[in-house]
């Protein structure tokens, strides 16, 4: 197959829908926000480490991000919310910026030599645990003390010192974020528990005032678990060929030498097994080369002088000498990944909605509360601590925790599920957006099909020798050669294997040999023609096979043909019904590939897809992908090789058959079929449907429960101990909601 040497870079691949808004916080929460900044990344040596013991929830971690991001030394962020650190992936020199930056926001930054070990991020963990419980048995302490002689100016002292020292121990690190908001006039949850419980303490509300910090920090710790999140980093784009290569010297030795050090019109080998590291043209040796990773031909294709050879493809038979035609930043690999580098780079952010409605939401709850405890009075002739105090309960109401907590948690179930179901999501963005698709594109070799040539059909002819001899003498030449045509009908054959003399090759026809002293070769439709052996019989039958989509072999004597055998890359069991299961879900299959159509239709015709569109480069499937989606359509993609990364990263979303894929595709790709069952695709729309559903109940149930509780705090006689425990609440009942999706859907 002929492969242009320039592939046209991949321009403004993804148009986010900036009208989602779950999924926005959710995917900020859970680190894998899509963006130039990289969401995620390792703790590197080569990165700062720090450690934010203030650093509880997602609210906090985006908090920081925000901040950090505005840094343009700033390449990459790695939160980890469960040991409270972060990994920044900046410039030495950008350091103290970085941490005077972290320390602004009132959060405390001490800077890590190494990650903190899993049993230190438990001990920690299991400390604060014991803090919060131990200041919660003090706030019940300033109860009693307040119970015992409420007008008694001892037990007061004493109770309010009491309610003091619980206050201290649940809440200094939410003053001290809540006055930085302040300072940055930001309005956001410390600020507002800050000032409810400053307010409470002043008008003498002191038992209150320690319980509330208590509790509204134990809920935080156990919402903060509840959100660990389930990642790994995405690390950037691997080549699929080798760093070295075998150059031959001026001496006439062999030798490895950088790839990126050989020049062009330098002499490579490579041995059979191995990868081409550069691309090239060959100008001594024959065999078959592997190349499905990036042409996308099920059947390798045999090499001789004068064909070309490209960096990443698999040599699996004979050595090839090539002169090298590309250096190696301009591979056709090298360009593929530079053109997936360039669709993702474009992608745009999806706007947060639950950020930005916080952003008004929370100044105009304390804009209200202002009102009830000035404006009440001044109107409507309420006692100013009456007044005061059900500002102060609007104020703990009003903190929007369950709605922070409601989207991590249901994205961190639907990822869970999926995971457990071999279904690697990269963020909580595409669970969400994979109910959108209206087209998916599928790639044929190693995604709807196997990928391996078998054998599927034998036909012996009339008047041949006995079948058990046929069987014996096509087993033995094709256990002889090394082309995988062969392989396939060895493998397929249960015969005995004779000697085989004078065994030898014919370039892109077959073998030959003798056995029990007679000839007989082993080879293409091609070969039968040239050796005058096809009847017209024959040649109806090899056409009606080949119809099919099927390589053929023939076994031939100085007679005539004696059996044919044909060879195909079967499908692979599940693909009819993961189409079928498509199509009812209002998803359209469209078969994309770089094999030819005859063989596409005959595998799309299996599957039960209308749409093929066969012979695609690798641009050609990016150029049919981009037309989808500019035509409207919500495009997904399926691949598995090389030839499918700029395509997988140009839709919306982009699947990859993980296990059997290349690096590059599952890199390109934001969600991998682990197991390579193409049902699990419409698995992940269905789960996606579920998961939204999901995350617009927890919204309504969130806002419901605050909504209710505003008007109990105005007319109605709601405390600020039942303001926390509403709050507390409505964080648990969505907490609970989200976690039902680990269940999975059918």
């Amino acid at each position: 197959m002929s492969i242009p040497n320039v592939i046209q870079l991949a321009r403004d691949k993804r148009k986010e829908d900036s009208g989602d808004c779950c999924g926005s916080a959710a995917c900020e929460a859970l680190q894998f926000a899509d963006k130039a900044v990289p969401a995620s990344i390792p703790a590197t040596p080569g990165a700062l480490l720090l450690r934010i013991p203030q650093m509880d929830c997602a609210v906090e971690e985006g908090q920081i991000r925000r901040t950090l991001e505005s840094f343009k030394q700033v390449r990459g962020l790695g939160f980890d919310l469960p040991a409270r650190t972060l990994a920044v992936d900046a410039p030495e020199a950008a350091w103290g910026s970085v941490i005077a930056a972290i320390r602004k926001l009132g959060f405390t930054a001490e800077k890590l030599t190494a990650p903190p070990s899993a049993a230190d991020t438990a001990s920690a963990q299991r400390g604060r645990l014991l803090r919060l419980v131990a200041a919660l048995i003090v706030a019940l302490l300033a109860e009693l003390c307040h119970l015992v002689e409420p007008d008694a100016y001892a037990w007061q002292i004493t109770g309010m010192m009491v309610a003091a020292v619980a206050i201290a121990l649940s809440g200094l690190d939410v003053f001290k974020k809540g006055l930085a908001a302040l300072r940055h006039g930001q309005l956001n949850i410390n600020a507002l528990m800050g000032v409810a419980v400053i307010g409470a303490f002043l008008i003498g509300q002191w038992p209150e005032a320690a319980m509330v910090m208590a509790l509204f920090s134990l809920a935080e710790f156990i919402e903060a678990r509840s959100v660990e999140r389930a990642r790994n980093a995405v690390a950037g784009l691997l080549a699929l060929s080798p760093p070295e290569a075998e150059i031959r010297q001026p001496d006439g030795t062999w030798a490895l030498a950088d790839a990126k050090d050989v020049p062009v019109g330098a002499l490579a080998r490579v041995k059979p097994g191995e990868r081409f590291a550069l691309d090239g043209r060959v100008t001594a040796g024959q065999g078959a080369v592997d190349q499905s990773s990036v042409t996308g031909e099920s059947i390798p294709v045999d090499k001789a002088p004068g064909d070309d050879v490209f960096a990443g493809t698999i040599n699996q038979s004979g050595a090839l000498e090539f002169e090298v035609t590309k250096p190696a930043g301009d591979t056709l690999l090298a360009r593929i990944i530079h053109a997936v580098e360039d669709a993702q780079g474009q992608r745009a952010p999806t706007q947060r909605f639950v950020d930005r409605f916080a952003a008004v939401y929370t100044p105009a709850v304390f804009v209200l509360a202002l009102a009830v405890a000035i404006g009440f009075p001044l109107l409507a002739s309420w006692p100013w601590l009456e007044a005061i105090y059900k500002a102060l309960v609007l104020l703990v109401i009003a903190c929007p925790c369950a709605l922070v907590i409601s989207t991590p948690v249901t994205i961190v179930s639907g990822l869970a599920a999926a995971t457990r179901r071999g279904i690697l999501i990269k963020g909580g963005i595409y669970i969400e957006q994979a109910r959108k698709l209206t087209v998916l594109g599928l790639d044929k070799t190693g995604t709807i099909t196997e990928g391996k040539p078998r054998l599927v059909a034998r036909q012996l002819f009339e008047g041949a020798q006995p079948e058990a001899w046929i069987l014996t003498v096509a087993r033995s030449l094709a256990d002889r050669s090394d082309h995988p045509v062969s392989k396939a009908v060895a493998a397929g054959l249960d015969a005995p294997i004779e000697e085989v003399t004078d065994f030898g090759a014919e370039l892109g026809k077959g073998v030959h040999g003798t056995i029990g002293g007679h000839r007989y070769v082993l080879g293409n439709h091609r070969w039968l023609h040239d050796r005058g052996q096809c009847s017209p019989q024959i040649e109806a039958l090899m056409r009606e096979h080949e119809a099919q989509g099927r390589t053929l072999s023939v076994l031939a004597d100085d007679s005539g043909a004696l059996a044919l055998f044909a060879v195909a890359d079967t499908t692979r069991e599940t693909s009819k019904q993961a189409v079928a299961e498509l199509k009812a879900l209002g998803v359209r299959p469209v078969m994309l590939t770089g094999d030819n159509a005859t063989t596409a239709r005959a595998i799309a015709a299996l599957v039960g897809i209308e749409d093929v569109r066969a012979g695609l480069l690798p641009h050609g499937k990016l150029k049919a992908v981009e037309a989808l989606r500019d035509a409207g359509e919500q495009v997904g993609m399926v691949g598995d090789g090389v030839n499918d990364s700029p395509s997988l990263a140009a839709a919306k979303i982009g699947f990859s058959m993980g296990a059997a894929g290349t690096d590059a595709a599952k890199e390109a790709a934001d969600i991998l079929v682990m197991n390579d069952d193409l049902r699990r695709i419409p698995e992940t729309i269905r789960l996606s449907k579920k998961t939204y559903a999901v995350l617009w109940q927890n919204i309504a149930l969130a806002l419901g429960i605050k909504l209710v509780f505003f008007v109990l705090a105005i007319f109605g006689g709601a405390t600020m101990w039942m303001a926390v425990f509403a709050d507390m609440g409505a964080s648990l009942l969505v907490v609970f909601n989200g976690l039902r999706l680990l269940r999975g859907v059918r």
